[in-house]
């Protein structure tokens, strides 16, 4: 019987720790121009530019995972977490979930209120709030453009493009009020932001839940795995005992037992394994018992 754990670690290069540079940027840029929208919002009674502060909060939140998400894979594991500490992000996202699923109750309840008896809102102030926010948006996501292509910055870019949506609804808002003075504008589009915060904040909501309940990570399929080693892999059996499961989003794991014929060479038989984990599937980190005849865990 062998035990064999795949550890990869990864190397980063220029490329890499410019990245971080840039999604660090990005995010304490969107971080702090968040507070002033939270502000202006306030002052300008403006129900819109509060729900985009909380939008705001969404992107902020995944600039910084993936400007973490780099910084961990260069930190290395102890022994108290002998995984590293990448579940982190995974634990910060879900209660950040939670966070924003309340403002958007808070954001619904308001408008609604708000859409019953009408509150005058600054439409100046407001405007002036939302077209810097637009700007913002635009400067971040021109930055992130020039990072690598990596799915990290893309979820990154695709979070600050879902923002500019935000800014221009509450340039709208303020236009509509400063033009017509009709008092429903920014309601109404405060819960057609508030719309779209829920469908992101569910999103980061499930996904993290499904890593810490050690979900099997989306892409991976069990039956697949077992098809493909048993087919490609000279000498194997039977594949049993499979468990998939995620670091983060990025890090899978698996952990199986292989039956082998009697005249297979161990090692060799792990190895190719391993290799066809990681090109078939992208799993980098396997554990792998290999056993002869009937397995002693069933």
């Amino acid at each position: 019987m062998n035990h064999d754990h795949g550890h990869s670690h990864s190397h980063h290069g220029g490329s890499g720790l410019r990245d971080e540079k840039l999604l660090r940027r990005a995010f304490f840029l969107i971080a702090a121009f968040m507070v002033v929208e939270v502000v202006g919002g306030l002052l300008a009674n403006s129900l819109t530019l509060l729900a985009d502060a909380g939008h705001m909060f969404l992107d902020a939140m995944a600039l910084g995972f993936s400007w973490y998400s780099l910084k961990l894979s260069r930190r290395s594991h102890d022994r108290n977490l002998s995984y590293g500490y990448h579940r982190y992000q995974v634990l910060a996202a879900f209660m950040n979930g939670l966070t924003l699923m309340a403002l958007v109750g808070w954001i619904i309840l308001e408008a609604y209120q708000r859409l019953i008896s009408p509150e005058g809102m600054l439409p100046v102030p407001a405007l002036i709030v939302a077209s810097a926010g637009l700007l913002v948006n635009v400067l971040a996501f021109r930055w992130l453009h020039h990072a690598q292509d990596t799915a990290t910055v893309r979820s990154a870019a695709l979070h600050v493009l879902g923002d500019l949506l935000g800014s221009a609804a509450a340039i709208v808002a303020a236009l509509t009020v400063y033009f017509t003075g009709w008092p429903y504008a920014d309601p109404l589009l405060a819960v057609v932001i508030a719309a779209i915060l829920g469908r992101g904040a569910w999103r980061v909501l499930s996904e993290s839940a499904h890593i810490l309940l050690e979900g099997v990570p989306e892409g991976i399929d069990l039956q697949e795995i077992r098809g493909t080693l048993t087919a490609r892999v000279a000498g194997v059996q039977e594949i049993h005992h499979v468990h998939a499961w995620a670091l983060t989003a990025e890090k899978p794991l698996v952990t199986l037992h292989a039956t082998v014929s009697e005249d297979s060479d161990l090692s060799s038989v792990t190895t190719r394994i391993k290799t066809v984990l990681n090109d078939e599937f992208g799993i980098d980190h396997s554990t792998i018992q290999v056993e002869h005849g009937p397995c002693p865990d069933d």
